[in-house]
This record gives C-alpha cells, sequence and structure tokens, in this order.
C-alpha cells in the first residue's frame, strides 16, 4: 500500500511540474496553426518536417529565458522593456502586441465557428457562448482550477499520435526529411514564405 501511495504522489508531483509546460507546448496547436500546417502540408509535403527540430529549440530557450527573467525580476515584459529601452518603444511594442493578439483573436473565433458549424451549430450561437466563457474564466477563474481545465484539454491533442499513424505516412520519408534540410527548394520563395 505504501508503494501504491509514493507512486500517487511521484505522479502527481509530475504533473504539477509537467503540467504547465505542456499546456505551454500545445499553444500554438490552436486554429490559426493547424490552417497553416495543413496548407503547409498539403503544398510541400514532408519537405518543412526539418524545421521543427530548429524551432523546437528555439522556442525551449525564448521559454526558459522568459521564465527566468519574470522569476528573478518579478516583472512582466512591458516593465522590462520600458526599464531597458524608454517608454515610447515600449508603447509601439505594446500596441503591436496588441494587434497581434486581436488577429489571433479573430484567428480563433474563426476556428471556433468553423469547426463547431461541422456539428450544425450556428456560428452567432458557438462565438458568443466560447466567448462568454473565456471571459468567465479569465475574470471569474482561479489559476489552479484554469490551469486544470486546460491540462485536461491538452490531452485532446494526443489524438493527433493516433491521426498520424491511421493516416499511414511514408515513415522513412519523413524520418529523412525531419534530419535533412531540402536543398535547392530552400531558397524558392513559397518555401521561405511558409518557412
Amino acid at each position: 500500500m505504501r508503494f501504491l501511495k509514493r507512486w500517487k504522489i511521484r505522479i502527481l508531483l509530475f504533473f504539477a511540474v509537467v503540467g504547465p509546460g505542456f499546456i505551454t507546448a500545445n499553444v500554438y496547436n490552436d486554429a490559426n496553426g493547424i490552417v497553416t500546417y495543413s496548407q503547409a502540408g498539403a503544398q510541400f509535403g514532408y519537405k518543412l518536417l526539418w524545421t521543427m527540430i530548429p524551432v523546437t529549440l528555439a522556442l525551449i530557450v525564448v521559454q526558459e529565458i522568459s521564465a527566468r527573467m519574470g522569476a528573478v525580476t518579478g516583472k512582466g515584459l512591458s516593465d522590462l522593456i520600458r526599464e531597458e529601452f524608454g517608454f515610447r518603444i515600449t508603447f509601439f511594442m505594446m500596441l503591436a502586441i496588441l494587434f497581434i493578439n486581436f488577429g489571433n483573436i479573430l484567428g480563433e473565433f474563426a476556428g471556433i465557428a468553423g469547426s463547431l458549424e461541422l456539428f450544425s451549430v450556428s456560428r452567432y450561437i458557438s462565438v458568443p457562448v466560447c466567448a462568454v466563457i473565456v471571459w468567465l474564466m479569465v475574470v471569474k477563474g482561479q489559476y489552479k482550477s484554469v490551469e486544470k481545465i486546460f491540462l485536461v484539454a491538452s490531452f485532446i491533442y494526443i489524438t493527433y499520435v493516433f491521426a498520424g499513424i491511421l493516416a499511414k505516412p511514408d515513415w522513412i520519408k519523413a524520418v529523412i526529411h525531419t534530419v535533412k534540410p531540402p536543398g535547392r527548394e530552400l531558397f524558392q520563395h513559397d518555401y521561405l514564405f511558409m518557412t
């Protein structure tokens, strides 16, 4: 019995540490990302797989540096930018982030509308209902409860593994393109734009 209790504690500690990272890793699997991935796959097949390695490494570095800067200084991004570059640059950077996030939110709600229309739910119902749910989570939700909701929702992405297997890809070709960038194609306009 003590053995099972120890394992239960270890599993809970594992998810306490990995949970936020698992959620953050799935942030880029949003409606906008899935559309981009689908277009890239349809146009280039496996030829963009090699970008996963450098992009993953870059994301790890950025997330780690951001977390450390926030933990050490106790300040947010805008405070750190303002200290280093002044108010004017901070204002324009925050304005740019505001517009980028607004565009991203529009894409998310377009994805919600499009996906629920597959199940005959009108966009005039799905978008406002989902907007209210998001608003309630942000305004009324507590960090721990919202984190649990996101953690459970993140497990939905495990279905990608099964979808990938059921698609019956050419595994040898996929492995080769994961470690080997293309030759001349790398410098073509469409390829560079999608990368």
